[in-house]
């Protein structure tokens, strides 16, 4: 699994609102820090200190503390890869044509 990392305080606490785990007291870290991997649907993810996480390093990180269904995680937790992945095989060739014809009916 590949971790991700994110320190945005903002997105932190929609992570927190939207999973509701808590056993998580973000209050305890200094400088709070979400590590996160998703495989198959499900996050798996950690807190870590700022500087624990600089001095080990992101590849370091081969666990984690917490399990979360991703549909109740943001939007911006999902796999990329995955999510285009998905979107590649909904979309056919006659939507794309839908989708060209309305682009260009707005031009004229």
């Amino acid at each position: 699994m590949t971790f991700r990392q994110e320190s945005d305080p903002l997105k932190l606490r929609e992570f927190l609102n939207l999973v509701e785990n808590t056993k998580v007291d973000i209050r305890r870290y200094k400088h709070p820090v979400l590590v996160w991997a998703v495989k198959e649907g499900t996050v798996y993810y950690s807190f870590w200190e700022q500087d624990i996480l600089d001095r080990f390093g992101l590849a370091n990180v081969d666990g984690w503390d917490y399990e979360e269904d991703l549909l109740f995680c943001p939007d911006w937790v999902g796999d990329l890869e995955e999510m285009w992945d998905d979107l590649d095989e909904d979309v056919d060739d006659d939507d794309l044509d839908d989708i060209e014809d309305f682009i260009n009916s707005d031009r004229d």
